[in-house]
C-alpha cells in the first residue's frame, strides 16, 4: 500500500507564551501543499521476518529507526498487537528536511493513516490524531490535511475556509538548517496581533501588514540571506511572502501564473505550484 505524505506551510505564526511544561503556545494556520510530497510504502513482511525500514531519496541523518515513520508503526503495534503484524516499510524522501515544511511530521502521521487502512483498524480521525500527538505537536494536522487554525502546541485544531488554488505558490528552500529549539530560544512571546482564525476573510493582497511570523526577526538576524529571498519575492510581484515555521523555507503567493525569476538560478531548491 502506498501513500504520499505532503508538505505544509505556515500562514502566519505567533508565539504567544511559554508554558510551564517547557513548550510554547502558538497560533498559526497550517496550509497543505499536496504537490510537494514524499512516498511511503508498506508491504507485508516476507516469511514473517521482523519488520524493517529503508529510506531512499534525500539522506536522513541518524538512525533510520529513530524516524517518526518507524515510531508510528511501533505506536500502533503496541496499541493493537493482535492486528498490526510485521511489515516492510519504504520511505522515499523528497520534501526538504529541517526547512519548516513539516515533512517528518507528515511522514509519521501518514504512516498512522496508512496502517489504519492496511490493517483495517477502522480508527477515527480523532483517535488517529491522539496517536499523532504522541509523535509531535504538528502531526495531528496531517491526519486531517486541510487548512486549519492551530493553537496550543499546534495540536488544537479548527478548520478554516481558505482556498489558494487560484494563486501560484513559489517555495524557496535555501541550504540553511534552522534549529527549531534555537529559534524558540530567541523568541520573546507576546500576544498575537491578528486573529489568524479569520484569515480566510482577509484578501491575500492585505496579508502583508497583518499576517506575521514571529520567528522571522531572530532568524533573519542570524541568516540575512533569508530576508533577501523574501525581499526578492516581493520585488517580483508576490502578493504575500513569508517564512514557513521556524525556517528556513521562504514562500511567495503570486497571482495565478506568476512567479519570481530572480531566484531560480540561485542554487536554492525552488518549487513552483499553480
Amino acid at each position: 500500500m502506498l501513500h504520499f505524505p505532503n508538505a505544509k506551510i505556515n500562514l502566519g505564526l505567533f508565539v504567544t507564551q511559554k508554558r510551564p511544561d517547557g513548550y510554547h503556545d502558538i497560533e498559526t494556520v497550517f496550509y497543505p501543499l499536496p504537490m510537494l510530497k514524499d512516498a511511503l510504502e508498506v508491504l507485508p513482511a516476507i516469511e514473517e521476518n521482523p519488520s524493517a525500514m529503508r529510506v531512499s531519496g534525500k539522506k536522513i541523518e541518524g538512525d533510520v529507526y529513530d524516524n517518526l515513520v518507524w515510531k508510528a508503526f511501533q505506536l500502533l503495534q503496541a496499541g493493537f498487537p493482535d492486528k498490526v503484524s510485521e511489515v516492510q516499510i519504504h520511505l522515499m524522501k523528497t520534501i526538504p528536511m529541517g526547512a519548516g515544511l513539516g515533512g517528518g511530521s507528515a511522514d509519521g502521521a501518514f504512516m498512522l493513516r496508512l496502517l489504519n487502512k492496511f490493517f483495517n483498524l477502522e480508527l477515527s480521525d480523532e483517535t488517529l490524531s491522539d496517536f499523532a500527538l504522541q509523535l509531535g505537536s504538528d502531526c495531528p494536522f496531517f491526519i486531517y490535511n486541510t487548512p486549519h487554525f492551530a493553537k496550543g502546541r499546534g495540536e488544537i485544531l479548527t478548520p478554516v475556509e481558505l482556498d489558494l488554488s487560484s494563486y501560484s505558490i513559489q517555495v524557496v528552500c535555501p541550504k540553511v538548517h534552522i534549529s527549531t529549539a534555537a529559534a524558540f530560544s530567541n523568541i520573546t512571546p507576546k500576544p498575537s496581533t491578528f486573529d489568524l482564525s479569520k484569515l480566510g476573510s482577509l484578501p491575500v493582497e492585505d496579508w502583508r501588514d497583518f499576517v506575521l511570523n514571529d520567528f522571522e526577526y531572530p532568524v533573519f538576524k542570524t541568516n540575512p540571506e533569508l530576508s533577501v529571498i523574501k525581499e526578492k519575492l516581493y520585488a517580483s510581484g508576490a502578493l504575500y511572502a513569508s517564512m514557513s515555521g521556524s525556517g528556513s523555507t521562504i514562500y511567495g503567493i503570486f497571482k495565478e501564473g506568476e512567479k519570481s525569476g530572480l531566484i531560480t538560478d540561485s542554487g536554492h531548491e525552488v518549487f513552483y505550484f499553480e
